[in-house]
């Protein structure tokens, strides 16, 4: 057994009995849509960043293992523990609350953007966080940020993890349909009828998906100036909602994101206008 799989197997007991911490991670949404619409962009990734943060000296015997070289125990945060996330990102709020706000919203000029940049790096240092420098881009046009690819066009999907998705072997195990679906369905805001085209997962579906993939529209932020249009659907499998935008009279909707999710038994008996009510609701909550 490898390091890594001693130490994720020393995690899952720990986990057990660990009380969890259920700190407010932030909306991936919500993080998107602050980054739209720039000319250019700063990335920095944090060097093995959850190994930066120390576990305290009376905590490190509950990480304790043995392997052939003998008898260890974990000094810093490996992965695999259940409240490494939510420790990781306290972290980086109680490092860079402060400068948040500045970094993500306020890009009016060249100048402004570089003394924000200077700030964020001027704290890595007063905190000892390491930066992995192969992984930080700087003054970029376009980049990728939990897993969508940002630029003033809009948001994107990492063509990396399409690729991957449009490899996938057909389905013959209850694991792979749940790993296709988990795969795909991170992409759901940006497949019309996602709930319907994967209700059925054969393999007509399942390439199906994968077309509408590969083929995504570019998702717009919404401009809070303009008025949205929301447009449902619903079917005898399941329920829609588009939320757009238009920038004129008589021009196509830019849409914002897509919804969809498949309806229970009691619900496919509803009438046809139930249905559609429901889809309203759907789309409203």
């Amino acid at each position: 057994m490898s390091w890594c799989q001693r130490g994720f197997k020393i995690a899952s007991k720990l986990n057990q009995v660990t009380l969890k911490d259920h700190f407010p991670l932030p909306f991936i949404d919500q993080v998107l849509e602050k980054l739209l619409g720039k000319s250019h962009y700063c990335f920095l990734d944090g060097f093995s960043g959850y190994m930066q943060i120390h576990i305290a000296l009376e905590d490190q015997h509950k990480t304790t293992f043995n392997c052939a070289f003998g008898t260890f125990a974990y000094t810093r945060m490996p992965f695999g523990l259940c409240n490494a996330l939510s420790t990781f990102q306290h972290c980086m709020i109680r490092i860079f609350s402060d400068l948040l706000q500045d970094c993500m919203d306020d890009f009016t000029c060249m100048l402004i953007h570089l003394n924000n940049l200077s700030k964020v790096l001027k704290r890595c240092i007063d905190t000892n966080l390491v930066l992995n420098f192969e992984k930080c881009h700087f003054m970029v046009i376009e980049g990728i940020m939990l897993g969508h690819l940002v630029s003033n066009r809009g948001i994107e999907m990492d063509k990396s993890k399409i690729d991957i998705i449009s490899s996938l072997p057909n389905l013959t195990f209850v694991r792979e349909v749940r790993s296709f679906l988990g795969h795909a369905g991170f992409y759901r805001r940006f497949i019309k009828n996602f709930s319907k085209l994967a209700l059925q997962l054969t393999k007509l579906l399942q390439k199906e998906v994968k077309r509408q993939l590969t083929s995504a529209p570019i998702l717009q932020a919404p401009n809070w100036d303009l008025p949205f249009e929301l447009m449902c659907d619903a079917s005898d499998s399941g329920l829609e909602a588009v939320l757009g935008q238009r920038t004129e009279v008589g021009q196509p909707v830019h849409v914002i994101a897509y919804a969809s999710r498949t309806i229970d038994l009691t619900q496919q008996n509803y009438t046809t206008i139930e249905k559609e009510l429901l889809a309203i609701v759907f789309a409203l909550d």
